[in-house]
C-alpha cells in the first residue's frame, strides 16, 4: 500500500475528470456516434455507474432517472433490451440487475417492471437443458459470457435455484484447456476474457475445487508485458481491459501477487486523459466508458488509494454483493 500511495502522489488518478467524462456521456446525442453505439446503452450505464461507485461517487447520475431508463428497456417476458426497443437479450438483462442492484432499484421494479420473479424466469429459460450452457437470446448463440452472467443476475436477485448449476458447472469443466485456461466453448484456445467468466462461475457456484490454480495462475502471470499492460493471450497487444479480466482471475484464485503490480498501476495511469477524463486501451489512444470502467476496476484490485473495493467475481462493489449475496 506504500508503494502504491507513492505512485498515486507522483502520477495521480483524475478522479473529478473521470467523474465529468462519465456524466456527459448522455449529453451527446447530436453525435453520430452516440446513436451507433445505442445497442450497448444499457451496457454502457453499468460501465459508467460501476466506475462512479468505485471512484467514490455513486450519485453523480441522478437516481431516478437511472432506474426509469433500465425499467424503459424491460419487455413483458421479464428480459432487458440494450435500449427501449430493443430485443431483450442476457448481457443486457444482466447489466440491468446489476445497476438496480447498485442503485437499490428492486422495490422499484417489484412496484413498476415485471418483478424479480419475472426477470429470472426470462434467464432460467436460456439454458440449454441438454449441456447446461445459456444462450444470449431466442435465437440461440452460446457463449460462456452468458453462463457467468446468467449465474451472476440470479445470485443477485436471490434466484440461483431456478437453473441447474451443476450442469453449468460441468459446461465450464468441459471448457478447461491443458494450460489451465477455458475458452468460449469446449475445444476453444484459452483467453482471458473467457478465463474470467469461467473462474468467476465457478466460484459464483462455490466450486473453484475444479480449478487447476498452479497452472491457470501461471498462464494468466504471463499476460504481463514489458509495458506493465496485460494482454488477452500470447503474443497479442497490452489492454487496459485485461487490466480485469487477468486480474480479477487472478484475484478468485488467491494468484494476483503474481504480476508486477506497480507496472501494471503505472500503465493504465498512462492510459487516462487527465484533462477530458476517461481511460483508454493503451496510451495516447481515445477514452471510452468501457475502459475507463475496467481499468479503474482494475486500480480498485490493485488497492489503489481513494478506491472502492471492487468484488473480483461481479465487477461491483464489495459492500454492495454482500448487501445481496453475502
Amino acid at each position: 500500500m506504500v508503494e502504491n500511495k507513492a505512485l498515486s502522489e507522483k502520477r495521480g488518478l483524475a478522479t473529478d475528470a473521470h467523474v465529468r467524462y462519465i456524466q456527459s456521456l448522455d449529453t451527446k446525442r447530436d453525435e453520430l456516434d452516440y446513436w451507433l453505439t445505442e445497442h450497448l446503452r444499457l451496457n454502457g450505464v453499468y460501465w459508467g455507474l460501476t466506475a462512479l461507485h468505485l471512484l467514490g461517487r455513486p450519485d453523480a447520475l441522478p437516481r431516478q432517472e437511472t432506474i426509469d431508463f433500465v425499467l424503459s428497456c424491460q419487455h413483458e417476458h421479464g428480459g432487458f433490451g440494450a435500449a427501449p426497443g430493443h430485443d431483450a437479450h442476457m448481457l443486457s438483462t444482466v447489466s440491468a440487475v446489476q445497476i438496480l442492484a447498485m442503485v437499490d432499484g428492486f422495490d422499484e421494479l417489484e412496484a413498476r417492471g415485471k418483478g424479480k420473479a419475472q426477470v429470472g424466469k426470462f434467464i432460467a429459460g436460456l439454458q440449454n437443458s441438454e449441456s447446461g450452457t445459456f444462450y444470449g437470446d431466442e435465437w440461440g448463440e452460446e457463449d460462456t459470457r452468458f453462463l457467468y452472467g446468467a449465474l451472476n443476475a440470479l445470485s443477485l436477485l436471490g434466484l440461483l435455484s431456478l437453473v441447474d448449476v451443476d450442469k453449468a458447472v460441468s459446461y465450464v469443466t468441459a471448457c478447461a484447456n491443458f494450460d489451465g485456461g477455458y475458452g468460449v466453448r469446449p475445444g476453444a484456445e484459452s483467453h482471458s476474457g473467457q478465463i474470467f467468466t469461467c473462474v468467476a462461475a465457478l466460484a459464483i457456484a462455490k466450486r473453484l475445487d475444479l480449478v487447476d490454480v498452479e497452472r491457470l495462475g501461471q498462464w494468466l502471470s504471463e499476460r504481463q508485458v514489458p509495458c506493465g499492460g496485460l494482454n488477452g493471450r500470447p503474443e497479442k497487444k497490452e489492454d487496459v481491459c485485461y487490466s480485469w479480466w487477468v486480474l480479477s482471475s487472478l484475484a478468485i484464485i488467491s494468484r494476483d501477487h503474481w504480476i508486477d503490480r506497480e507496472g501494471l498501476i503505472r500503465f493504465i495511469l498512462d492510459c487516462q486523459d487527465p484533462d477530458v477524463g476517461g481511460i483508454s486501451d493503451r496510451p495516447g489512444n481515445m477514452t471510452d466508458v468501457w475502459h475507463t470502467c475496467f481499468g479503474v476496476a482494475g486500480l480498485s484490485l490493485l488497492g489503489y488509494p481513494g478506491l472502492e473495493t471492487v468484488d473480483p467475481v461481479y465487477c461491483m462493489p464489495k459492500e454492495i454483493v454482500k448487501r445481496y449475496v453475502g
